[in-house]
């Protein structure tokens, strides 16, 4: 199991309050896939990205509006810290914890 690897249960600072979600990471050499279920449903890692401890991806949100999500973190330890860019809506810093 790579150090990224895991579900990390996570808080986003939104403009529409905080939001939790459980982020998965699954590695596979410089790439990921995993999901982000929160309240608004479960949104699939797209371009998901792997370089040392640092991630990138992208999200396709529909509810409550169509916008593409596009994000990066970096894990230490059992932390994850990041931003998510809501295209209008600016950026939502993130942090979490991996689930043991």
């Amino acid at each position: 199991m790579a150090a990224v690897d895991g579900a990390y249960d996570c808080v986003a600072k939104t403009p529409m309050g905080d939001q939790n979600g459980v982020l998965t990471v699954i590695s596979s050499g410089d790439s990921f896939h995993g999901t982000f279920a929160g309240m608004m449903g479960s949104l699939d890692v797209a371009e998901g990205k792997v370089d040392g401890n640092k991630l990138s991806w992208k999200m396709n949100m529909t509810i409550p509006m169509p916008m593409t999500l596009e994000c990066e973190a970096e894990v230490s330890g059992d932390s994850i810290t990041g931003t998510m860019q809501l295209g209008a809506f600016g950026a939502a810093g993130f942090s979490g914890t991996r689930r043991n």
